[in-house]
């Protein structure tokens, strides 16, 4: 690995040319009041796992269009509810993983839903929830799934899916409504970003190295999945640029950036060949709330790591406890 975008003094002032659509807020606040009107009861079953320290439970929730979503519930198991809660997104081509996954922030007192990823969960970790739309000819992966409309494009699915895991983490009992944060890397950093801005009341945000930002200057340095699916897509349909450009603007994290007025943490990687640095430092610049950043100079999409989780672990216990008052616009 090397060097995969502008040196550091420039990323630091990069903000870039994100084009925001002019019914973007119309857009997103109709999408989840029709996905709201279409909700059902969360269901919450145990889950036998042998741990000793953590319940496991399985989660059915109502995503996009009332689409069931699945989800991870661990609870610490001594501790006293209503509970600090952190909703967490997974990265591309991931899903829910394994009950026995992932365990750390219920370890640490929190109670953790792990979102299941429509049509994702075959690359590095298990999903079980499908994505029953059909919206046209894509390349391989989900990336491209209805990108020729941002009413049919699959992110907008995800999106509201990730906005409804909130909903669904606040009407479970042992959860304290008021303390909620949410997390990601990649795919799931730009999800929690986005969930920031379409969630104002959110206590904080992590986003590790967040995919789905300044998404034109991502297509354009580099050839990796995710992004490089976007690349062949226009490489076959040479005439959709423009449609393409404008629907991906619906999801864009420069975007959501822009409305997100929460403490928001955010990790880049100076050596990232999937999520170009310059595109995350656009996102950071954007934010209206505090952020607070960490650049790994040497690494690649991994970033920080364990090192950023301990981070991450420091940041949402300040933000989490129950005497910090929420942050506002």
């Amino acid at each position: 690995m090397a060097l995969t975008d502008l040196p550091e003094e420039q990323l630091r002032a990069y903000r870039g040319g994100v084009r925001e659509p002019a019914d973007f807020d119309r857009f997103w606040a109709d999408t989840l009041a029709e996905s709201r009107q279409c909700g059902w009861p969360v269901r919450a079953e145990p889950v036998q796992t042998g741990l000793t320290t953590i319940d496991v439970l399985d989660v059915t929730f109502p995503g996009f269009a009332g689409q069931p979503v699945r989800g991870w519930l661990r609870l610490p198991r001594d501790a006293e509810p209503p509970l600090p809660t952190i909703v967490q997104y997974a990265g591309y081509g991931g899903g829910r993983g394994h009950p026995l996954e992932n365990l750390l922030w219920a370890s640490a007192g929190f109670a953790h839903l792990q979102m299941d990823t429509r049509g994702q969960g075959a690359g590095w970790t298990r999903g079980d929830t499908p994505d029953p739309a059909a919206a046209g000819p894509e390349a391989p992966g989900v990336v491209t799934r209805g990108v020729a409309d941002p009413r049919t494009y699959y992110y907008r699915r995800f999106l509201t899916d990730a906005v409804r895991a909130v909903d669904a983490a606040r009407a479970l009992p042992a959860v304290d409504p008021a303390r909620v944060a949410v997390l990601g890397h990649s795919q799931g950093g730009g999800a929690a970003l986005a969930v920031g801005a379409l969630v104002p009341d959110l206590r904080a945000v992590v986003a590790a190295v967040p995919f789905l930002c300044d998404m034109p200057r991502g297509i354009a340095l580099t050839d990796a999945r995710p992004y490089g699916e976007i690349r062949d897509y226009l490489a076959v349909h040479r005439h959709a640029e423009e449609r393409v450009l404008a629907t991906l603007a619906y999801v864009d994290g420069v975007n959501f950036a822009r409305r997100c007025h929460q403490p928001v943490r955010f990790s880049v990687a100076l050596m990232d060949e999937i999520v170009p640095p310059s595109t995350v430092f656009a996102a950071v610049n954007a934010c209206r709330g505090p952020t607070e950043l960490s650049v790994w100079r040497y690494n690649g999409h991994e970033a920080g790591g364990i090192d950023d989780d301990e981070a991450a672990l420091r940041f949402l216990r300040v933000h989490l406890s129950p005497e910090r008052a929420p942050d506002g616009p």
